[in-house]
């Protein structure tokens, strides 16, 4: 049923939570597990120059050290635990507009599902979903599990 599953990632509680569920769910399918963290480039615009951003949205964020090293660790908790499964892993960040890149990537890649918390780091709750996960829901057709579990909540 599930041959490759997305996890979308951006290192919080709620991401790593998600992580899990994924794991688990790759686990039983035996599904290549593919990790994604994208940097929101509209976020970042307004206090760095075009060339900067260019180099986000082409995903080389060497020279930004703690955008680089956010990106590792998020995508480097995926890898840790779909290698202590014995599972398939592809990892990949990118930048843009968080949602059409996430579509894009799940059907640029036969995508069979995306496992994603219901927000991330930005600490605003919203009434439902964050943001990035509502306007991925709209935005694929890829089936969407939305993780909403923080311990200590």
């Amino acid at each position: 049923m599930y041959d490759k599953i997305l996890i979308p990632t951006d290192g919080s509680e709620v991401a790593n939570n998600a992580v899990e569920h994924a794991i688990d769910l790759a686990e039983k399918y035996d599904a290549e597990v593919h990790a994604l963290f994208v940097a929101d480039t509209d976020m970042v615009a307004y206090s760095l120059g075009t060339e900067q951003v260019d180099r986000i949205r082409q995903g080389k964020f060497g020279e930004m050290t703690e955008l680089a090293d956010d990106a590792k660790e998020a995508t480097g908790f995926v890898r840790e635990r779909a290698e202590a499964a014995g599972l398939d892993f592809v990892e990949r960040h990118a930048g843009g507009q968080p949602h059409d890149v996430i579509a894009d990537y799940a059907r640029n890649n036969d995508i069979d599902l995306i496992v994603m918390g219901s927000h991330g780091r930005s600490g605003v709750r919203r009434a439902l979903l964050g943001s990035v996960t509502e306007r991925t829901l709209r935005s694929t057709h890829v089936p969407v599990f939305v993780v909403d579990y923080v311990e200590g909540r």
